[in-house]
């Protein structure tokens, strides 16, 4: 990864104004179950052991690229109640990396992910079409929060079938990683995460 990232998708400063999601970068991405109930598996040993609303995860989101073509995935994990992993957008050189636009937003914050026609928090609900196509319209095609929308809908679908109460936090947690040094670091901290489970803040 580490050629591939060397000049491509260098970030200029520490803080960003004016980001959009939509552009050519590596980000670090965390995403909660609701309520951050253990829906995904437990850890054991060390070792993640997945349920089997765990492994639908895992699958959908190694399918990201498939809806997705300008997606590139890196370092995943699933973990009891959550998930990281890296995302990289590369659409071919467009907008040169540069991500700025009309939007101010610190990074490492959480964002909203679109609802696109299933609710991925309540069960009970359900928007209408023209609530989807108000939201579709709201959200820039190929941003990263209508990526993680998508895969978002199709895993609630399907743990539904397991577990009818399933469902995700509405927020995201995102961070841009801005050089080598960050992404090897980012990389290091998904793959070791059940080793560390116990001091994630996300324990419990």
């Amino acid at each position: 990864m580490n050629e591939k990232y060397q000049n491509k998708y260098r970030i200029p400063s520490a803080r960003l104004t004016n980001w959009d999601y939509a552009s050519n970068a590596p980000y670090f991405v965390t995403i909660c179950a609701k309520n951050r109930k253990h829906y995904f598996g437990d850890i054991a040993a060390c070792q993640m052991h997945r349920s089997s609303i765990g492994q639908l995860v895992e699958l959908f989101w190694h399918e990201i690229p498939i809806h997705f073509p300008f997606v590139i995935l890196d370092a995943f994990i699933v973990m009891p109640n959550h998930i990281h992993g890296i995302i990289i957008i590369d659409k071919n050189g467009d907008n040169g990396g540069n991500g700025l636009n009309g939007d101010t937003r610190d990074t490492g914050d959480t964002v909203e992910t679109p609802n696109l026609g299933v609710s991925t928090t309540n069960p009970e609900r359900c928007n209408s079409s023209a609530q989807t196509d108000a939201a579709t319209q709201k959200w820039k095609s190929g941003t990263l929060g209508v990526i993680l929308n998508q895969f978002k809908r199709i895993c609630t679908i399907n743990a539904r079938k397991t577990d009818p109460d399933f469902g995700w936090q509405s927020r995201f947690y995102d961070h841009i990683i801005r050089n080598d040094a960050s992404f090897n670091r980012i990389r290091n901290y998904i793959l070791t995460n059940p080793q560390n489970w116990k001091n994630d803040k996300f324990y419990g």
